[in-house]
């Protein structure tokens, strides 16, 4: 998969294309679907695929400070889009001047006199240009002036419930891992670099890693989680129970997440890693001595244990 920063950065001599756009934060089942269709009929004309994307979010430039949780980091989620089949990936710096840019100049500029689009594909619910004043209907409108096809991909929904970011951020934020996994189609992803923290673990014979995680990263509600420790370089992941919060046990402030690789004894200090989160095992709680605590984290191995398998 090719990567561009820019639309500018198209070569010369860039033929007809297929082009997809959105944030794609967290490529979960709906953008699997719209990528997947756009892939498609890129093959079915034999021209390439293009996905166009933003950075930074779009929400952090048109209002500042309203950031939202990031389900899937960059790098991330340039590698869920490769493994769609994507021919580009173009990454559009979101920037001031690009916010103001009006729907019907997005259209001729970015779609048509670059990317030479035969075909959009976009989501029902598509937005662009200036103030969000672009839908697909105008968007099929300017197809028809410029010579190009818009197709719309229907939202995908299970039971009733239509997968989304907003939607997968706010399980993700409430701790509930399994549902998250279920629009996501795969587990929600936490990763981070491994820093120091109090040693408290080791000293109570469960070392962790202490994760340094992105600022803006979605990371679950406070409780004891089972997931998989996936490594760089490494084939397989461990099985980690993974704890998130102030530890209020020993009166702590700073939220953390912590992880126990279990039947692991090795250094992970500056490591980068990525926790996949299985199952929320239960709340955070303040135990009154140590004995207590460590009871309940001998449990809570023990589920991390049968829940990961």
């Amino acid at each position: 998969m090719q990567r561009w920063r820019g639309y500018d950065a198209a070569p010369g001599g860039w033929g007809r294309s297929v082009v997809t756009i959105g944030v794609f934060d967290g490529v979960h089942k709906g953008h699997q679907a719209t990528i997947g269709h756009a892939v498609a009929r890129a093959r079915e004309l034999g021209v390439k695929s293009v996905v166009v994307t933003f950075d930074p979010h779009p929400a952090e430039v048109v209002r500042p400070g309203s950031h939202p949780a990031v389900l899937t980091e960059p790098a991330r989620k340039a590698e869920l889009i490769e493994a769609l089949g994507v021919d580009v990936l173009c990454v559009v710096p979101f920037t001031p001047e690009f916010s103001r840019l009006p729907a019907e100049a997005f259209v001729h500029d970015v779609l048509v006199e670059h990317l030479h689009a035969a075909l959009v594909v976009v989501g029902d619910n598509f937005r662009f240009g200036h103030r969000a004043a672009g839908d697909v209907a105008l968007l099929t409108r300017l197809g028809r002036t410029f010579g190009f096809g818009v197709e719309g991909a229907p939202l995908v929904a299970e039971a009733g419930t239509v997968f989304s970011s907003t939607y997968i951020r706010s399980c993700v934020d409430a701790g509930d891992v399994a549902a998250a996994a279920a629009a996501l189609g795969r587990p929600h992803r936490l990763e981070g670099v491994v820093v120091r923290g109090d040693q408290r673990g080791r000293e109570l014979g469960y070392p962790t890693a202490n994760l340094l995680r992105h600022r803006y990263a979605a990371v679950p509600a406070d409780g004891v989680y089972a997931a998989r420790m996936v490594r760089r370089g490494q084939p397989e992941p461990l099985v980690a129970a993974v704890s998130i919060g102030t530890n209020p046990t020993f009166s702590g402030r700073e939220r953390r997440v912590e992880a126990y690789a279990l039947d692991f004894s090795g250094d992970l200090y500056g490591e980068r890693l990525a926790l996949d989160f299985v199952a929320h095992l239960r709340e955070q709680r303040r135990y009154d001595s140590i004995e207590p605590l460590l009871a309940q984290i001998a449990e809570d191995v023990e589920r991390t244990r049968r829940a990961v398998g």
